[in-house]
């Protein structure tokens, strides 16, 4: 490289360019990690705090403490939920939210009632 007048003009060997770019992944990677970290730290202690005040976190639910009463009522009664959803103008979600506990899928049976059964699909092809 003497020969045609260019000295060390400062390019490092591959080793120790792998090596520096090693390390500053490394270094990114622990900043990252510090961050969440932190990040996570406050999230703990913002619902530590919101638990001292007796708030509770999460979306507020679609039907409205006054009206959970009513729709529970007529559920009972047979309305439909997709009825119920219509006339309080919210999702069919929110209705099965509000009724959650009354819906038979979540109710537990009674200790000596026996396991339903399962419909069985076989394979009559052959």
């Amino acid at each position: 490289m003497l020969t045609r007048g260019i000295a060390n003009s400062g390019v490092r060997g591959t080793g120790e360019l792998l090596s520096t770019v090693k390390f500053m992944v490394q270094t990114l990677a622990a900043a990252g990690e510090l961050q969440r970290d932190l990040q996570r730290e406050l999230t703990y202690d913002g619902l530590r705090a919101a638990e001292a005040k007796r708030n509770k976190g999460g979306r507020r639910p679609a039907v409205v403490a006054g009206k959970v009463d009513a729709v529970r009522t007529a559920h009972l009664e047979g309305h439909a939920i997709a009825a119920l959803a219509r006339d309080h103008d919210v999702s069919r979600g929110a209705i099965r939210t509000a009724v959650a506990d009354l819906l038979s899928e979540y109710t537990a049976a009674a200790p000596d009632a026996p396991a339903p059964e399962l419909p069985v699909a076989l394979d009559n092809a052959k």
